[in-house]
């Protein structure tokens, strides 16, 4: 067995196996593990796919939300053991695999047209 097989056996069990299609555009809503103490949440971050960065079991999504006038961006590891759900809310049509162009002030004005 050859170390490149032996690398993706292993990535293969590292892998969720229920994750939804997600594409550039999507709103998501990711529930993350918190910790704080002793006790663990699930804080639910909500925002929109900038861009997918595919790479096996180090899959990452940017996800960017805008929240009271103020620009959060999270980049997120998909098969992360503190993702704890990943749901997608409304999926919409764009023509770009990133969406940098949102991060523009002017691009608040821009809407995402939904895609059926």
């Amino acid at each position: 067995m050859s170390y490149a097989q032996l690398v993706s056996k292993i990535e293969a069990n590292e892998c969720k196996p229920n994750l939804p299609i997600i594409s550039p555009g999507d709103l998501l809503r990711v529930g993350v593990l918190i910790r704080e103490g002793n006790k663990s949440r699930v804080q639910p971050f909500e925002g929109t796919v900038l861009g997918i960065r595919r790479r096996g079991s180090g899959t990452t999504v940017v996800l960017r939300r805008l929240t009271q006038g103020v620009s959060v961006e999270r980049v997120l590891l998909l098969h992360s053991l503190k993702i704890a759900s990943i749901r997608v809310l409304r999926r919409s049509k764009v023509r770009r695999a990133k969406l940098y162009y949102l991060r523009q002030p002017q691009a608040r004005k821009t809407r995402l047209k939904q895609r059926l």
